[in-house]
């Protein structure tokens, strides 16, 4: 019998899967996240896609990684290297080391560094440890294929089978590493699997069989952790990605405002998951259609809107490209519309896999003519819930297409969520066209707050046409006059100024600091760690991070011009800085800019905002 170990605690652990494509660390991932989030542990999670459709197997451009932040506390990032690194075979070693910590504890599998796999692999010899400097007693040597192979060898199933079910032992492994519940992941399994249960029990066989190889060898690499979980909130938790919080939120406000949800789409990576997700839940009275191009995605979603629902389009970077005409259509008409781009890396087809948030000015400006839109950008996987929600009820509140930016890394990361209760949420009150102006009006008369009224078609006495051509203000008809073309021109921008949007929040040291952190959406995780990291070390940081970029906050001057030195940080050339500088008189800020496919690195953002401090 083996002898009982230590578990010791920690505050956070960071876990890196790597492998093939084809090795499932994308699944073995999302099950270690969903069993922390379910145990009340704080996550963040990183899924790192190659950009090829499908590299040759064992290649250096093939690997696929999967990192996880599990904390006791608040955890804000994925890390920025790991504590365990599993690498499933030569190549995914080869690339994804240098996300591992000096001394971080890797697992192999020996199966897959045979000559074939070094030599694809580009090792020079067989030494592979010694040629990248590992120290071998730092590595969980295992033969996982062949242990696999004999765990499944009477399960019935083919080789090829037998083969996808790797990933789990890896899973079993780290679940024993870090003193994980492993009943949580076989409920999963079998939830995910319903309909070929025995593709489930062949993996929960496989994940035992890893767990017990763990706890049975009791590896000198290897100490048993535990993470606790320090602030338990009540309430159900569950491990879900952007997109699926994105999707949710839609569902929410839709059911907020007693309307039907439609989605018109065409899929494109990283936003075809919000697709996906939304076309399962007709019983909800969701409405998805997957459009033959993006124009028609878009153009489909405006005219739902016209016949009165909660009218939504999704797409990346080029497909804003292709809607911006559909888009501008809803500009003129005046209708509630939200466009989803989950921004990745560009130009052109550029690194449809990974992230970035160089969408920005196209978003503000990408279209012809004067057309503005509202700006939102989620700032988590969690947050794009909320996110989602806002930029519903501003739409149909102020009848505007509204432009909400996430971006594959908070899209594709996922977070524990906490089921929220809607009743919480603020209700959404689109403007009706009252029943007292049947007889009088016309389809561009407004509210108080220059709001165009809404006339669902199908009410008696509201027929009434609308168009891409201008209109007049009073009648509705076809107009040309410049005088009306300025008039409505301004009418549509200030409906936009108008829209009202939460203060700008200040984090840390907000009435002293030396350096004034500014960032927008995705990034604020990376932004949060670095300003704690500092305030650690002594240093007055404060950090300002928009959610809201268009309208901007009312305080946004204030917020800016208080702090003697300011620095925006952002995974483009400066869009952000730009718009700030063109709303603000006199912001002169200083700039972090890196547009690498990648997110933040923590250590980076914090020797960047020192040098500034210490100039």
């Amino acid at each position: 019998m083996a002898e009982a170990l230590e578990i010791k605690e920690r505050e956070s652990v960071v876990v890196r899967f790597s492998g093939d494509s084809g090795d499932g660390m994308q699944l073995a991932g999302n099950i270690f996240s969903t069993v922390s989030a379910t145990v009340g542990n704080s996550i963040s999670t990183f899924p790192d896609y190659p950009a090829d459709i499908r590299a040759p197997q064992g290649s250096l451009t093939g690997v696929s990684g999967f990192q996880v932040h599990i904390g006791a506390g608040k955890v804000y990032t994925p890390g920025d290297q790991c504590d365990v690194l599993v690498a499933m075979n030569a190549a995914a070693l080869k690339t994804q080391y240098k996300y591992a910590k000096p001394g971080a504890a890797i697992i192999i599998d020996t199966d897959s560094f045979g000559p074939k796999d070094l030599q694809k692999a580009a090792f020079q010899s067989e030494d592979y440890l010694g040629e990248m400097g590992i120290d071998p007693d730092r590595v969980i040597a295992c033969p996982l294929t062949e242990m696999v192979k004999d765990c499944l060898k009477d399960s019935g199933m083919d080789l090829k089978s037998i083969m996808k079910c790797r990933n789990m032992f890896a899973l079993g492994l780290v679940c024993w590493l870090f003193d994980r519940d492993l009943e949580i992941a076989f409920k999963f399994l079998r939830e995910k699997f319903a309909k070929k249960l025995d593709i489930a029990e062949a993996n929960i066989k496989v994940i035992q069989a890893g767990y017990d190889y763990g706890h049975n060898t009791h590896s000198s690499v290897a100490n048993v952790y535990r993470i606790e979980t320090k602030h338990k909130v009540p309430g159900r938790y569950m491990d879900i990605t952007g997109n699926k919080a994105t999707a949710y939120g839609f569902i929410a406000a839709a059911e907020k405002a007693g309307l039907k949800l439609y989605l018109g789409s065409y899929p494109i990576t990283p936003a075809t998951d919000v697709l996906h997700e939304l076309s399962k839940h007709k019983s909800l009275g969701v409405i998805t259609v997957q459009c033959e191009d993006e124009i028609a995605g878009c153009s489909s979603a405006v005219g739902a809107s016209f016949a009165g629902a909660l009218a939504v389009t999704s797409t990346s970077g080029p497909g804003i490209c292709l809607k911006s005409e559909a888009m501008n259509l809803a500009v003129i008409m005046e209708l509630p519309l939200v466009v989803l781009d989950v921004q990745r890396g560009g130009p052109a087809t550029g690194l449809p896999t990974k992230s970035e948030q160089t969408d920005l000015l196209q978003a503000l400006f990408g279209r012809n003519g004067e057309s503005p839109m509202p700006v939102i950008a989620a700032t988590s996987p969690t947050d794009c819930f909320d996110a989602a929600y806002q930029a519903s009820k501003i739409a149909l509140e102020h009848m505007t297409p509204v432009i909400l930016m996430t971006d594959a890394y908070v899209a594709n990361g996922s977070a524990a969520f906490r089921l929220p209760n809607l009743s919480e949420y603020p209700s959404i009150n689109p403007p009706y066209v009252p029943e007292e102006l049947r007889g009088t009006w016309t389809p561009y008369m407004r509210t108080e707050n220059g709001t165009r009224y809404w006339a669902v078609p199908g009410r008696e006495g509201f027929q009434h046409i609308l168009g891409g051509l201008e209109k007049d203000d009073k009648t509705g008809a076809i107009s040309t006059n410049p005088e009306n073309h300025d008039l409505m021109t301004r009418k549509r921008a200030q409906k936009i100024a108008n829209i009202p949007v939460p203060d700008l929040e200040v984090l840390g040291d907000k009435e002293d600091a030396d350096l004034l952190v500014v960032g927008f959406g995705g990034t604020f995780g990376h932004l949060h760690a670095a300003m704690d990291e500092m305030r650690a070390s002594g240093k007055k940081v404060a950090l300002a991070h928009f959610k809201f970029i268009n309208p901007l906050p009312q305080n946004t001057a204030e917020v800016l011009k208080k702090y003697s030195k300011v620095v925006v940080a952002e995974q483009n050339m400066g869009q952000l800085a730009s718009w700030l500088r063109m709303k603000v008189d006199g912001f002169c800020p200083y700039q972090f800019n890196q547009v690498k496919g990648q997110p933040f690195v923590v250590n980076e953002l914090v020797e960047a905002f020192n040098a500034i401090i210490n100039k």
